[in-house]
C-alpha cells in the first residue's frame, strides 16, 4: 500500500465527507426538520470540535479495510461502501428514528449523507489506492 496516497485519501475524503455531513444534516435541515426538545441547548462548538475528527476516522478505516481486502477498483470499493452502509449506519439511524422523535426528512437526509460519505471515500480509494 502506498502510504502517501493513503494519507491523501484520508485527508481529502475526510474534508469532503465533513462537508457532506454539514450539507445533509447541517444547519438548514437541523433548523427546519428537527424537534427542539431533542437537541441540547446552548453552544454547539464543543460538540462540533469533538465530532469533527470522526469523518477522518471513517475514511481512514474504510480505506485501510478496502486495501486489506484487495479491492482496487471503484466498483468493488463502492459495493463495499453500500454493504457497510446497509450493515451499520442505515439500521442504526432507522432504529434511532423508531425510538426517538426524529423528523422523517432529517432521518432520510442523515441516512443519505452516510451513503454519500462512504461512496466518496470508496471512489477515492478506487481511483488512488492501487
Amino acid at each position: 500500500m502506498n502510504w502517501a496516497r493513503f494519507v491523501a485519501i484520508v485527508i481529502g475524503a475526510g474534508i469532503v465527507s465533513s462537508l457532506t455531513d454539514w450539507f445533509f444534516a447541517g444547519d438548514w435541515i437541523h433548523r427546519r426538520y428537527t424537534y427542539p426538545e431533542i437537541w441540547r441547548k446552548g453552544d454547539e462548538a464543543r460538540a462540533i470540535a469533538l465530532t469533527s475528527p470522526l469523518p477522518f476516522l471513517t475514511c481512514g478505516v474504510f480505506a485501510y479495510v478496502t486495501a486489506r481486502l484487495g479491492l482496487h477498483s471503484v466498483s468493488g470499493a463502492v459495493k463495499l461502501a453500500a454493504a457497510v452502509w446497509l450493515i451499520g449506519p442505515l439500521p442504526l439511524i432507522l432504529a434511532n428514528a423508531a425510538f426517538m422523535k426524529l423528523h422523517r426528512v432529517f432521518v432520510a437526509s442523515y441516512a443519505t449523507g452516510w451513503l454519500v460519505k462512504l461512496t466518496i471515500v470508496a471512489v477515492a480509494v478506487g481511483w488512488l489506492l492501487r
